[in-house]
């Protein structure tokens, strides 16, 4: 099974003997998980906001960096800021990006975020035609993407779910925004985040949703009748409404 090609996926090569240790004070996920497979993380501002997410993937002597398109640039740009000393290099690669569901052909990987993403392979084919309704299986499940839940400089990634999404680990040591990750995970109670809406009707993305006639949160991905709705949660309540749509929670 060759899989849909991810067009709007960037692949680089990092190399070099520190590439590990690089990355391990900088992402919010272990590492070391790599000896296992795929991992899922993000690199966080200095405030604890969410500056961009991506899957590290084990490939021999180096770490492939799979992103998409519209972080590339600027994630590469803040990893070689952060490299000071560090013997690694970061470099595009040659291979493509594909994804699927069902079987998983020889040499790819499960996506750790949820088992209805299916799967991720890197190889030098392109993979097929995109076929698959991601933004159905997105809505179903509460997973955010990048660029429309996921907002850089503004997002904090616990509550867009990214424990439960296998992105952030809790015992791995220091890392860029860990502090304001581990204080929001410890010592308060999210009191907004990303949750699975019934809709009735329809709304722009980034569509403000009122309760009441009070500001409650935002509406993104919208399909068959459901979306991901960025909520206040003492908020969410009936009543909601995101322009012509009403906004209810299931």
């Amino acid at each position: 099974m060759q899989g849909e090609a991810a067009p709007d996926r960037r692949l680089f090569e990092i190399t070099g003997k520190d590439r590990e240790h690089f990355l391990q004070g900088l992402v919010s996920n272990d590492v070391r998980r790599l000896e296992d497979g795929i991992v899922y993380a993000a690199l966080l501002s200095p405030q604890g906001k969410y500056l961009a997410d991506f899957f590290l993937v084990p490939a021999g002597e180096a770490i492939l960096l799979d992103v998409h398109e519209s972080l590339a640039e600027g994630l590469v740009r803040r990893l070689s800021m952060y490299r000071l000393r560090a013997e690694i290099a970061i470099a595009a690669s040659a291979l493509r990006v594909s994804r699927g569901v069902g079987p998983a052909p020889q040499g790819a990987f499960a996506d750790p975020r949820h088992p209805a993403l299916g799967w991720r392979r890197y190889a030098a084919d392109p993979g097929g035609a995109p076929t698959i309704g991601w933004d159905r299986i997105r809505v179903e499940h509460c997973i955010p993407e990048t660029g429309v839940e996921l907002i850089p400089d503004e997002s904090y990634i616990l509550e867009a779910g990214f424990e439960r999404l296998n992105g952030v680990d809790f015992r791995k040591g220091c890392y860029v925004g860990q502090e304001v990750t581990a204080r929001m995970k410890h010592k308060t109670e999210l009191r907004k985040g990303l949750v699975t809406v019934l809709v009735e009707g329809a709304a722009p993305v980034g569509a403000e949703i009122l309760a009441d006639g009070k500001p409650a949160g935002r509406l993104f991905t919208q399909w068959g009748g459901k979306g991901i709705a960025y909520l206040r949660l003492d908020r969410a309540a009936g009543g909601m409404r995101a322009g012509a749509a009403r906004v209810s929670l299931p």
